[in-house]
């Protein structure tokens, strides 16, 4: 069970926002760089890069500070980045920069077309994010919902070729209210591929749950406000969930 350090990027910094609302961040660090380079050295095997900016421009606007984090963290761990990729030649471009895998969400619903070109593309890089409220797909930043369930979407995109799906309950993301497992499950029962969990993580009883439904398909989980607050201490997390599933 990978714990995978959130760094969400708005005008350059590093905040955290609660459900999603541009209007609620906290900002944790003027330096992004810094904050990987400070997850890095606490056993972070993974990190997962928003450009908040990019989600609600539909596309990038914070690729000199996602530079700056690549540079910083060099080969050591994969860079996962969603936010605003809606064509082609931006995923070459940052995938030609160092991000490892890309994350595709409201393009992939609005244009599927697009989310199997670039899984036969860049076969092996592509994740999809699926943002969803009540069984229901958001899209655009969380501020439209539409009438997609997200199972229904999945499986479909599997069909495309994702590696993974990244599946978010967006009303508990950033509100420390626990991880939406049974959704979460039911989710990675439906698809082959992967399902990383996301939005309200606050505990190690999340983490020992999650670890629990592993073999369902869940790999990981994205660790966001829990660990900007000191509510969850990340190389004690990690290191919780390894033994957890060693123990099986």
């Amino acid at each position: 069970m990978l714990l995978i350090p959130a760094i969400d990027i708005k005008d350059g910094h590093c905040v955290r926002l609660e459900q999603g609302d541009m209007k609620r961040s906290t900002v944790f660090s003027e330096d992004p760089a810094a904050m990987a380079k400070h997850w890095l050295s606490k056993g972070a095997r993974r990190l997962h890069l928003v450009d908040l900016n990019g989600a609600f421009a539909g596309k990038p606007k914070n690729e000199a500070a996602i530079k700056s984090i690549l540079k910083a963290v060099g080969d050591d761990i994969p860079v996962q980045l969603g936010g605003g990729i809606r064509d082609l030649e931006t995923i070459e471009r940052l995938l030609d920069d160092g991000i490892s895998t890309i994350i595709i969400g409201t393009a992939a619903v609005k244009n599927p077309g697009f989310l199997q070109d670039a899984c036969t593309a860049f076969a092996g890089h592509i994740m999809v994010g699926l943002d969803a409220k009540d069984g229901k797909v958001a899209t655009d930043g969380w501020s439209k919902l539409t009438g997609h369930e997200v199972i229904d979407l999945a499986k479909k995109f599997e069909d495309y070729g994702a590696e993974a799906i990244i599946y978010t309950d967006i009303g508990r993301d950033g509100m420390l209210k626990g991880i939406n497992l049974e959704a979460t499950v039911k989710l990675a029962q439906s698809v082959r591929i992967p399902v990383i969990a996301s939005g309200g993580l606050s505990s190690k009883k999340d983490i020992q749950a999650l670890c629990a439904v592993e073999d369902e398909g869940v790999m990981g989980v994205i660790a966001g406000r829990s660990i900007y607050n000191g509510d969850i201490d990340l190389t004690e997390a990690q290191q919780y969930a390894d033994q957890l599933s060693k123990a099986k």
